[in-house]
């Protein structure tokens, strides 16, 4: 019997769907995407990238894939972005029902409507901090309201959105924008206090769902997404955010998205699977 693979390339007994207190639900889907294509890859060069990936982390002094990583069924429901929508939402539901820890990893960005739906479900004073640097607050477009461009639209109408890094939109989202919870990376970047961290932190509310496309980083350091933003934040910089949110609010569920592999820079991918595994570091440390 083939073996089946494991998030890290992890031991079995740590990747069991009933014991593992977080689920890795992977989504390669890029049916929305409107340059380069390529993030329907990126799950597969994520895993690829953590399997060679050191498990043991220097920060937090802790090997957290000990609390259980379930690797679960990539959600392949491609027809349309409204259909892989509902399956993701699903998908997600299904695993909070179970008291699981749930995260994502993309898949352009639309994938995250479905996994928001699910969570503003369930807690009623979920904030979602988005790491990105497009606003992505499009009620609509080409035709859907799922696609990657509108992928925080429905949580800056129902949840507590903060955006962070951003540095790209069109003025058509402007009358979407709430200026008092966006950080723009032109703002933060003088900011060598981290007063901008705490706003962050002071803003959000208990509840924290943390969406991160792989563009809120400098392409200097992460040329492999769909749409590179030259200004882009630094890897201290988001993890250090981070920590300061869940040193003082509760982080209930990530994504990751819009990893768009490219053979020839696999440092990129080796970011993403470091970024996830550093932040359940902090998560479970905690």
């Amino acid at each position: 019997m083939e073996k089946r693979p494991t998030f890290g390339d992890i031991p079995e007994e740590f990747a069991n769907p009933e014991s593992a207190r977080v689920v890795l639900l992977p989504v390669p889907y890029d049916g929305t995407s409107t340059w380069i294509k390529g993030a329907d890859r990126g799950p597969d060069a994520f895993l690829d990238a953590a399997a060679n990936m050191e498990l043991y982390d220097i920060e937090t002094d802790s090997e957290v894939y000990k609390v259980g990583i379930y690797l679960a069924d990539p959600v392949l429901e491609d027809s349309s972005p409204e259909s892989m929508t509902e399956a993701v939402d699903k998908a997600v539901s299904t695993y909070l029902q179970k008291g699981k820890f749930v995260t994502l990893f993309g898949g352009e960005h639309s994938i995250s409507i479905g996994s928001i739906r699910a969570f503003m479900r369930k807690y009623d004073d979920l904030t979602v901090l988005q790491f990105d640097a497009h606003t992505d607050l499009r009620p609509e477009f080409h035709g859907s309201a799922c696609n990657h461009a509108c992928a925080v639209y429905e949580a800056s109408k129902n949840a507590n959105l903060i955006q962070v890094g951003i540095r790209s939109m069109d003025s058509s989202e402007l009358e979407h924008l709430d200026r008092y919870k966006t950080f723009f990376a032109h703002d933060i970047a003088p900011d060598l206090s981290h007063g901008w961290m705490r706003e962050v932190k002071d803003l959000c509310t208990e509840h924290v769902y943390v969406t991160i496309d792989l563009d809120v980083f400098d392409p200097s350091i992460m040329p492999s997404t769909g749409t590179p933003e030259p200004g882009g934040l630094s890897w201290h910089q988001v993890l250090e955010a981070i920590k300061m949110v869940n040193r003082h609010k509760k982080i209930v569920g990530l994504d990751i998205v819009e990893l768009c592999p490219n053979s020839s820079a696999k440092a990129s991918d080796f970011l993403a699977a470091k970024l996830y595994y550093k932040i359940l570091s902090y998560i479970f440390a905690e």
